[in-house]
């Protein structure tokens, strides 16, 4: 599952990614192949973190099992 991390809130992509040019048909981050299409990678700073993005609109995106 995508989430948007903010400093002190996690939102759900629907409510951020609607308005983004880079989203897919349906409003979604472009996921796929277990990578954001649409942001950069964001290393890890310890093992345990979940895999995050930096989307082109500047929002830190976290995959969460």
């Amino acid at each position: 599952m995508l989430v948007i991390l903010l400093e002190d809130q996690i939102l759900a992509p629907e409510k951020v990614c609607q308005s983004c040019l880079l989203a897919d048909g349906s409003g979604q981050p472009r996921w796929g192949g277990g990578q954001l299409r649409c942001g950069q990678a964001i290393r890890k700073l310890m093992e345990q973190q979940p895999d995050q993005y930096e989307c082109m609109m500047g929002f830190r995106i976290a995959y969460i099992e």
